[in-house]
């Protein structure tokens, strides 16, 4: 443990020393194993980026300036042309590579369709061709709220090869959070499902869309998928099924030539006033970003891999990462419609057994639910053809980072632990898996043309300890605004610290130059006086034997300003004793310091989770906090909550 330092704008209480080189097999065939990148990049940062872009991107008309930045606003690339869905799919099936599968698609009920790079270009371009008939043109925005269905993917290259922008809203919020989306943009177009399966029910999608067109005046046309047979309402002129306008569209589309500062989509992340923000991407600098972290993050092989993010598409990850990314670097991949327990805990291994999945990227929470279900789950299957393992979407503590290295990497695969956010667009912070030397629970170091530096409170450069993550320069793949808000974007992202972009996340650097991301700055506590990060406390809890799963909040005391509350989940194995709350409140103490050692320790059956496996901390802080519950219609299970309120109201275990 390093000691504190007073006046540390957060403090780096926790050390972990264990490092992890590339395996000496896997650094022989990996696309890159010496920091040349990074010495290029270093030479001549736009330089750098120019020559990614024209290497992994196909341009309609070349680009005559890489940069041009008035702070906080940039241009790349500009005065080139490119469309992002002839990047994604025309290219490969002119070089010959239409037979090549784009995308395994797996339904939770085990149904499986599989698409060919030329299948899925047909499909785009009649479905583009469909848009243009509903009266879509080159600007008009299209909101997608949808399943983890084929027919998302589609539709979001078919808005992208006729310029319309997309909105995808995450198919598990409510008609409330839809419609707020909808009148933001002011979408033109629906595009939905009646329904998705979801732990082996259909859960419906229409009827809420439904009572969000209600509150909503600018949707002239609903197109709707039939993916469970439920037979929802459908309005006359307004409503149409999917596979009635496919029938008889055609598969000739021309893609429409976009600059490269063009928008490509919006995408909606929450925000402190309530009104969630409208993230907006463009084009030529967002797809050379996330191709080029794709490719090199991963070490993507296109003949020979299977890749697999486990993810939403309703998030970022999977714009970019599961649709943009892997489709733009003619790579195999592998996309599934429900949870990982359907029917077994085992789902997720039987499918990279099946499909032969060679890189595999998922979240923190999710690995340490893998954890809680136990390895024989993951024994039961041959996993021998993995090479690399991701997480994405929150710190990640070591004793989950060690876990997934063990049981589910034999040992043998580096993992790639990538720090990046709605807003970057891409991947910002990563290890290159055949240069990196890794260590469980960091991010380690920027990616090559990246600029990321910690400050304190004033804004100094820290050079060891914790402090705010910043971005010193601009990015490629960075957000160009916020949809018809721009006093926002600039209050935001660019007003907290003069000169750099700052979205809220802490972060520590240790004597090696090493990057721990701590997680929001809202997720830290100040307790007498010290900026404690939640994250590291739930590392310390999960580190115990006893614990599968931790969540920390901060909830206010009269005495400290505010004091840590976690909540835990046990291991199946491990029994129950009156004594577990303090032994683990011990625990803290011992790894972190007295300071960080829980009030309270609430042990509880599961956490409050979004459908996508994020942990609600908000929901935690009003149960600890004693307040009425905020808004719940996300949840997965809503009835944790009431669970989780009787036990801490019972004082829990201290």
């Amino acid at each position: 443990m390093s000691d504190s330092q007073s006046g540390a704008a957060i403090e780096a209480l926790g050390g972990e020393t264990r490092t992890f080189p590339p395996p000496a097999d896997f650094q022989a065939q990996a696309l890159v194993s010496d920091r040349s990148l990074y010495e290029e990049a270093d030479a001549d940062r736009e330089a750098f980026w120019a020559r990614q872009a024209r290497e992994l991107l196909t341009w309609r008309t070349d680009f005559d300036t890489v940069l041009e930045w008035e702070l906080p606003h940039a241009k790349w690339f500009v005065g080139g042309s490119l469309n992002v869905s002839e990047n994604c799919l025309d290219r490969h099936v002119q070089a010959g590579n239409g037979d090549k599968v784009a995308y395994h698609w797996e339904g939770e009920p085990g149904d499986t369709r599989t698409f060919t790079y030329a299948e899925l270009l047909d499909e785009v371009s009649r479905f583009a061709n469909v848009l243009k008939d509903l009266g879509v043109a080159k600007g008009d925005r299209v909101c997608l709220y949808m399943p983890m269905i084929p027919e998302l993917p589609i539709a979001m290259l078919a808005c992208a090869r006729i310029g319309a922008p997309h909105s995808v809203v995450f198919g598990g919020f409510s008609s409330n959070a839809l419609a707020d989306r909808i009148n933001d943009a002011e979408a033109k177009v629906l595009i939905t499902a009646d329904a998705g399966y979801r732990r082996g029910e259909p859960s419906t999608l229409k009827p809420a869309a439904d009572v969000a067109l209600a509150d909503t005046s600018s949707i002239e046309h609903v197109v709707v998928v039939d993916r469970c047979g439920t037979d929802p309402e459908m309005t006359e002129g307004r409503d149409h099924w999917w596979h009635d306008l496919m029938a008889d569209a055609s598969t000739d589309c021309p893609a429409e030539a976009m600059d490269s500062e063009d928008l490509l989509y919006l995408l909606y992340t929450s925000g402190t006033t309530g009104m969630p923000k409208g993230i907006m991407h463009t084009t030529g600098g967002y797809l050379t970003q996330v191709a080029f972290t794709h490719k090199y993050v991963f070490d993507i092989h296109p003949d020979t891999d299977v890749y697999w993010c486990a993810a939403d598409i309703g998030w970022v990850t999977g714009h970019s990462y599961i649709v943009y990314g892997p489709l733009t670097n003619g790579v195999t991949s592998v996309m599934y419609e429900g949870v990982p327990n359907h029917p077994g805990n085992d789902r997720l291994w039987d499918m990279v057994e099946r499909y032969g999945v060679t890189k595999f990227y998922t979240a923190p929470t999710a690995i340490r639910t893998f954890m809680k279900w136990g390895r024989q789950e993951v024994d039961r299957h041959d996993l021998s053809s993995l090479r690399v393992l991701g997480t994405v979407g929150e710190p990640i503590n070591p004793e989950a980072w060690i876990w997934y290295h063990e049981v589910i990497g034999a040992e043998r695969c580096p993992i790639v632990d990538t720090w990046w956010q709605t807003e970057t667009g891409g991947m910002m912070i990563a290890p290159l898996p055949g240069v990196t030397t890794t260590r469980p629970g960091t991010a380690t170091h920027a990616l090559p043309g990246i600029s990321a530096e910690l400050v304190d409170d004033e804004g100094n450069p820290v050079a060891e300890g914790g402090g705010y993550l910043t971005i010193t320069e601009p990015w490629p793949s960075m957000l160009r605004g916020i949809w018809g808000d721009e006093q926002r974007y600039v209050d935001t992202y660019w007003s907290r610290f003069e000169g750099r972009y700052f979205a809220g996340d802490g972060a520590k650097i240790d004597p090696d130059g090493y990057l721990w991301v701590l997680g929001r700055v809202d997720d830290v506590m100040n307790v007498s006086g010290h900026r404690l990060s939640t994250t590291e406390i739930e590392s310390a809890l999960v580190s115990h034997p006893s614990v599968a799963e931790a969540a920390v909040v901060g909830a206010t005391d009269p005495t400290t300003g505010q004091i840590p509350i976690a909540y835990v989940i046990v291991r199946g194995d491990v029994e129950v004793t009156d004594d577990l709350g303090e032994v683990l409140r011990q625990h803290v103490a011992q790894e972190i310091g007295p300071i960080a050692k829980p009030r309270t320790v609430v042990l509880v059956p599961e956490l409050p989770k979004t459908r996508s496996g994020k942990i609600m901390r908000r929901l935690l802080r009003d149960v600890a906090e004693g307040r009425d519950l905020g808004d719940t219609t996300t949840l997965a299970d809503a009835g944790v909550v009431d669970e989780i309120k009787t036990r801490a109201q019972g004082g829990g275990d201290e």
